[in-house]
């Protein structure tokens, strides 16, 4: 499993991850202190957990009137799920994700404390508020799950099951964190809580999928026509692009066919498409998003799986 590859001591490779958990733990607690807590959304997670006991807590505590710090009752919960991500995915998954633990709550302490109100909203707009607090958690996971950490809690949960089940990891999140947003219904007796955690747990999945797989604006191509000559030939020399013959039989005719597969930038599609209409109206043309392209020509193959 990726999640347990050895990083050689203060290599270019640990250094880079260190600095995805490091930024990328400072965005996700600014999502939180900015956009999440000081509307009391939940959006599942020991943070979500954590952002009720904080408001339930508030005034209990004479050394913490505003309620137990999120990010302190965060790592509270932290430390037996880190037990069990260690024995599960392994040592090395267990020191990086200490450190995006410790990290995250500390950043989200500091920050609040370090504001005029710790709890005052950036902006009033609870709608706009979600979406950028569902993008900049994605993106801070995002970030940390890319260097094989996390940090804490579900995202412990959710790559326990993903090491069994090879659900994308944004998904998983999604499952997970859902669960825990009904405990802010219940704790808060909000319906518009869980309506409004759903939208930052959603927006946060796909922009934790597009951190880590990338945005790739590639298109494959299959093409069906008789003009196929002509065609290849405008594939590698105009577009200089290769591709791959694939053999067919048409259904109703049983004529063989020659069917070209290739990958082209969304720019060179629209050359492609006005090209393949002049030789040959009748082609055929099936265009798909290329989510991730590895190999020649593209990203390394050695590369990706070594990240």
């Amino acid at each position: 499993m990726a999640f347990l590859s050895k990083d050689k001591l203060f290599s270019k490779k640990w250094f880079i991850d260190y600095a995805f958990i490091i930024v990328g733990s400072f965005i996700l607690a600014s999502a939180f202190v900015f956009f999440i807590t000081p509307h009391k959304i939940v959006p599942g997670g020991v943070y979500g957990i954590s952002i009720v006991v904080h408001y339930l807590t508030k005034g209990m505590f004479s050394f913490w009137p505003e309620g137990i710090p999120v990010g302190l009752f965060a790592l509270m919960l932290d430390i037996p799920l880190i037990i069990a991500g260690i024995k599960v995915l392994g040592p090395r998954f267990g020191i990086k994700t200490v450190a995006g633990s410790v990290l995250t709550a500390t950043f989200m302490d500091l920050i609040s404390w370090l504001r005029p109100v710790a709890n005052a909203p950036l902006v009033d707009d609870v709608l706009l508020s979600c979406i950028f607090a569902g993008v900049l958690a994605g993106f801070g996971l995002g970030l940390i799950f890319k260097s094989r950490a996390t940090s804490g809690g579900s995202d412990i949960i959710a790559m326990i099951i993903g090491k069994y089940t090879h659900i994308q990891l944004g998904r998983l999140m999604i499952y997970v964190d859902s669960v825990i947003v009904l405990f802010g219904l219940v704790a808060f007796r909000d319906w518009a809580i869980p309506l409004y955690s759903w939208i930052i747990i959603y927006i946060a999945g796909k922009v934790i999928d597009l951190t880590m797989e990338g945005a790739d604006y590639n298109k494959a191509l299959m093409i069906i026509s008789k003009k196929h000559e002509v065609i290849k030939e405008k594939l590698m020399i105009d577009i200089e692009r290769g591709g791959t013959y694939l053999r067919g039989e048409g259904m109703f005719t049983g004529e063989e066919k020659n069917i070209i597969y290739t990958v082209v930038s969304r720019r060179e599609v629209s050359i492609l498409k006005e090209f393949i209409s002049n030789i040959d109206p009748d082609a055929f043309i099936t265009i798909m998003d290329a989510k991730e392209i590895l190999g020649e020509g593209f990203q390394s193959l050695n590369t990706k799986t070594n990240e």
